[in-house]
């Protein structure tokens, strides 16, 4: 069975609950002040383009495009334990970008905890790579930040 992509809504029950496990994950690893996801009302915004990776009518997994006018942000990117290795988080990074390239976006930046290894892999295989903060993030001991250059 291949897993799919497409948009999908944050508030659906299935993306809702996985939204609220990945929150929970970063509130147990990460002090309140290093937490920067964004909640549910949140990611119904205009400027946010939200994505759910399905196979078999399950929803396995989340990402959102943030269009920040001048680069694009990779947000709520989660895919449940038990789909872990099954290709969702490589899928749902590949429609973030062809999101972003229909935007006319030049780059795609993160921002991501450093230690969340496997998530570190896999943007380093999706070809984004260090650089400094961005936007208006703090200096946070506990962010790593990423890019990927579309142009």
């Amino acid at each position: 069975m291949s897993i799919s992509v497409e948009r999908g809504d944050p508030r659906a029950p299935d993306a809702a609950a996985l939204l609220k496990q990945s929150h929970a994950l970063m509130q147990s690893l990460f002090p309140a002040e290093d937490n920067f996801y964004l909640d549910i009302d949140q990611l119904c915004a205009p400027h946010i383009a939200f994505f759910v990776a399905t196979r078999a009518g399950g929803t396995l997994g989340t990402a959102a495009l943030a269009d920040k006018g001048e680069y694009g942000e990779v947000k709520s990117m989660y895919v449940s334990e038990a789909a872990r290795g099954l290709g969702a988080g490589a899928a749902l990074l590949a429609a973030v970008e062809v999101e972003a390239r229909a935007r006319s976006l030049p780059v795609l930046m993160l921002e991501t905890g450093n230690v969340l290894h496997a998530a570190h892999r896999l943007y380093a295989r999706a070809g984004f790579t260090p650089r400094g903060r961005f936007g208006d993030y703090p200096d946070a001991k506990s962010s790593l930040f990423m890019e990927k250059r579309l142009t």
